[in-house]
């Protein structure tokens, strides 16, 4: 059978409602929608703006120019009092009142004046205005000023006589001109007030048509939501979820709407594919039984040739190198220095052998045998390396330090053997001065970065990327030893704990090495 994909197949061709897909559906419920609030709100617009002029014509106009009438009123009505009081008394006191009284009634008029423009009926009010202003001088200039006038020369009493009654006139006229126009402002008011109720009615009414257009437009978007969506969606549900049990020969075809058809199509489509590449692959799963079974195999006689290795292999190397010894113990004042150096070679190289051997079994055991991770106390790990490493310390006269340990995610055996590695390298390529190794760490996220810097020989940084590899050495056996296995072991290691290790590049060109590594926390979940 091919991997290509196969094309899925178009989607069956809908009727009836479900020639209408789920978008034109809501293209027509959205279209009368908007009409009916085109027209909702062009009505409630007009409304507000017609409440709002009569709030304006009614507390900005109306009733400001009455209350400056009612301060005119006063003002007109304080001047006769003063006048008659100043007529009668001759005392200045009542004369300062009136020349106050004047100035109110100037002041009143001339914040009346802004408001006659934005009158209702600002023809009529502004002719009555007019009219009382007229009377309010006439009173004045045919009485009040006369009065004042002559009470220096007349007396009090006899002025009063003779003005009085150009007052009681005069003063009449006034009273005319004011009734008239706070009847007027009155109407005016009331009919305001009345266009105002009018107008909040209107917004109302609005207000609740646009409510009970929101009801129905609810209403009508639940039944097309649940005719066009939900019981088809339902029905292509019940078949995906008889699929999901296991009825994998079930089809998949909702009638409508339109989307949901061809939705049901590609399902069903992808359901064949499934079902075909799920018998391919249990076809494959036999081939891959049949592997694992190999693969167990394999590993068995690994294991095997492991422990071979470990016993019958090195066995004979102990024999040669015990044998050679003794030959070197008995003959030995019988053969020459080659000979004897001949002899040297061959335990050695048996020594080797066995070292390397033994190298090589721990290199492979990393992630295989042992290598259970939980939460480890590093510090616990490298107590134990340093434990082992104790001779070496001592004879170096070596100072090894180290910050406060955490708990990480790891084999605790194997840890001690990185540190063990690490600490090791740093004590067999020291420098002239005793050894000074220092093992730090920091947090970096999930991780723990770990350090060990020394003051040894250091290593260029052309072979920074080289030392990890396995037998790579950078100098003679016969100036150190080993196997050039041991940071080939620390990579290994913490790649299988899930970390990486590096020579710190800041440093490779100065006195002494700083390697770090991260090791997965104690807190993470592997």
């Amino acid at each position: 059978m091919s991997d290509r994909p196969r094309p899925l197949p178009a989607a069956a061709p809908a009727t009836g409602f479900g020639k209408l897909r789920v978008g034109q559906w809501f293209l027509l419920a959205g279209v009368s929608v908007t009409l009916i609030f085109t027209i909702a709100g062009a009505f409630t617009i007009s409304s507000i703006e017609k409440t709002r002029q009569a709030r304006v014509a009614v507390v900005d106009v109306v009733d400001p120019a009455a209350l400056r009438i009612l301060e005119i009123s006063n003002a007109l009505t304080s001047q006769e009092s003063s006048v008659r009081a100043y007529g009668r008394t001759n005392e200045e006191s009542s004369l300062q009142d009136y020349r106050r009284s004047v100035t109110a009634e100037a002041d009143a008029l001339a914040a009346l004046d802004p408001l006659l423009p934005r009158m209702p009926e600002r023809q009529a009010v502004g002719t009555e205005v007019a009219r009382l202003k007229a009377a309010g001088d006439a009173w004045r200039r045919d009485y009040a000023d006369r009065l004042i006038a002559s009470v220096p020369t007349l007396g009090t009493e006899a002025s009063n006589r003779q003005n009085a009654p150009v007052n009681a006139a005069r003063f009449t006229e006034i009273r005319r001109s004011l009734t008239a126009l706070q009847d007027h402002l009155n109407r005016l008011h009331a009919e305001g007030s009345a266009r105002l109720e009018e107008g909040w009615q209107a917004l109302y009414v609005a207000l609740i048509g646009v409510a009970g257009v929101l009801v129905l437009a609810a209403i009508g978007f639940t039944l097309i939501v649940r005719h066009a969506v939900l019981r088809p969606t339902a029905e292509l549900t019940g078949q995906v979820r008889a699929v999901a049990q296991g009825d994998f020969d079930h089809k998949l075809r909702v009638e409508r709407p339109s989307e949901l058809a061809e939705l049901s199509s590609h399902v069903d489509a992808m359901r064949r594919r499934i079902l075909a590449e799920w018998r391919r692959a249990s076809e494959a799963q036999g081939k891959l039984e049949e592997q694992a079974a190999e693969l167990r195999r394999s590993n068995g006689e690994l294991e095997q040739f492991a422990y071979v290795a470990s016993h019958d292999l090195q066995e004979p190397l102990r024999k040669v190198a015990s044998f050679t010894q003794m030959l070197d113990q008995r003959y030995g004042d019988q053969l020459d220095e080659r000979a004897r150096q001949y002899i040297a070679f061959a335990v050695d190289g048996a020594k080797r052998m066995q070292l390397l051997i033994n190298d090589l079994l721990d290199f492979s055991r990393v992630g295989r045998l042992g290598g259970e991770r939980t939460t480890t106390d590093s510090g616990a790990a490298l107590r134990a390396a340093l434990n082992n490493l104790s001779a070496t310390i001592e004879e170096t006269e070596a100072t090894v330090t180290s910050d406060d340990l955490p708990e990480v995610h790891g084999n605790r055996v194997q840890l001690a053997q990185l540190f063990q590695n690490l600490v090791g390298n740093a004590l067999k390529f020291r420098s002239q001065e005793s050894p000074r190794i220092h093992i730090g760490v920091r947090r970096d996220g999930d991780m723990w970065e770990f350090s060990c810097a020394d003051n040894g020989i250091g290593i260029e940084s052309k072979y920074t990327d080289r030392i990890f590899l396995i037998f790579q050495r950078l100098h003679g056996r016969d100036a150190y030893a080993g196997t050039g296995i041991g940071l080939a072991l620390c990579k290994k290691i913490v790649e299988y704990h899930g970390g990486r290790i590096w020579v710190d590049g800041e440093e490779t060109d100065r006195p002494g090495t700083t390697f770090r590594w991260t090791l997965p926390s104690g807190d993470v979940d592997e």
